[in-house]
């Protein structure tokens, strides 16, 4: 396994992953510059185990809430995605399917496809249940949770442990030990958000808690993006007793607690609130808050008519899977007036174009 972590081969293409989108920043110019060299001497170093993770640079970024990013020189970069390129098909192949973070063919509009599917699920089945017992139904409640401050609190030993139950190679083990303990070594907690490695690494130490879900607890409506996950199910009482459960298995297994304001159990019927939706059976709408942060964001770029409709074009492809037409025509009608009035001038001359050709004929 290792052999294939440091071969050209795979460094060669955890470099233009790496590059990707970024290419003409200065220290991945200066990089690519000399990219064979350059890659030669960082697989010499893995290769005789004299490399050393270098310091982060640190930012912050605003959107749902204050984020601490922690960037990874370039070089250490390309060593993420050589490790990810070979460990993370393993890994994957342990995870649970509704599990829709960082992970192929899964993402946002998927896991609210599936939370969807899982309350017309429910819903089908308690009409049936109401038919059969002639009671009326209890209706569909979800459970939904938060960790506090998963990022920073993931456990190294813990996290070491459960990535040793997996992989057995020395080398690959002490190369993941130098990446894990390249942040709060002194602490022995939390994992940068900034690196690609992070990603995978939470997703494997969650894995953990989706097995106890499934296995232990059995619940069949489960779904999980990153560290917010929700159960479903119309026993509102054994919906609190798993969440007294699964607080109890974060604390004791993974050293994890629940945010102690965002673990409720409450009806679906009011809409379930995930990943910026509002989430109902039959459809999803933005939710008020995901709207007030992007019109913030467009307040922030005005004057800069290329990015603002850069970031409008980004905002409307995650709108796109939920009754979210009207309104981006309303937002863009407002933060970008001169490309509205465009588009309805170019409509407007080709229903003419197709009236003057009908015509002539």
């Amino acid at each position: 396994m290792f052999d294939k972590i440091c071969s050209f081969e795979n460094l060669y293409s955890a470099y233009l992953k790496a590059r990707k989108c970024k290419r003409y920043k200065k220290e991945i110019l200066k990089f690519g510059f000399d990219a064979e060299a350059n890659l030669l001497k960082l697989k010499e170093r893995l290769e005789i185990q004299t490399y050393k993770h270098g310091g982060y640079r640190e930012f912050v970024v605003n959107d749902s809430k204050k984020r601490t990013i922690k960037a990874a020189p370039f070089a250490d970069r390309v060593v993420h995605h050589a490790l990810c390129n070979i460990i993370e098909p393993i890994f994957d192949k342990t995870f649970i399917f509704d599990s829709y973070a960082c992970r192929k063919g899964k993402g946002t509009h998927k896991a609210i496809k599936r939370v969807k599917t899982f309350l017309r699920s429910l819903a089908f089945a308690e009409r049936e249940r109401e038919r059969e017992s002639k009671n009326t139904t209890r209706g569909i409640y979800c459970l939904q949770c938060d960790i506090s401050k998963y990022f920073d609190s993931i456990n190294h030993e813990i996290l070491f442990g459960i990535l040793q139950k997996k992989i057995a190679d020395k080398k690959v083990l002490r190369l993941i030990q130098e990446i894990i303990d390249s942040n709060n070594f002194e602490t022995g907690k939390g994992i940068p958000i900034g690196n690609l490695t992070s990603q995978l690494f939470a997703n494997v130490y969650l894995n953990e808690l989706d097995q106890f879900v499934k296995r232990d607890l059995k619940r069949g409506y489960y779904l999980r993006y990153m560290d917010d996950f929700l159960i479903l199910g119309t026993d509102k009482r054994e919906l609190w007793q798993a969440k007294d459960k699964i607080a109890e298995f974060l604390k004791n297994g993974l050293d994890l607690n629940l945010h102690p304001k965002k673990a409720e159990v409450f009806p679906a019927r009011t809409g379930i609130e995930f990943l910026g939706f509002r989430i109902f059976a039959a459809y999803a709408v933005l939710r008020q808050s995901t709207l007030k942060r992007f019109a913030k964001k467009m307040k922030e770029k005005k004057g800069d008519e290329a990015a603002a409709a850069k970031a409008f074009d980004s905002f409307r492809a995650f709108a796109d899977k939920c009754r979210s037409w009207q309104t981006t025509q309303n937002l863009e009608a407002i933060f970008l007036p001169r490309r509205r009035e465009e588009k309805i001038i170019s409509r407007v001359n080709a229903e003419l174009q197709t009236f003057s050709e009908g015509l002539t004929l």
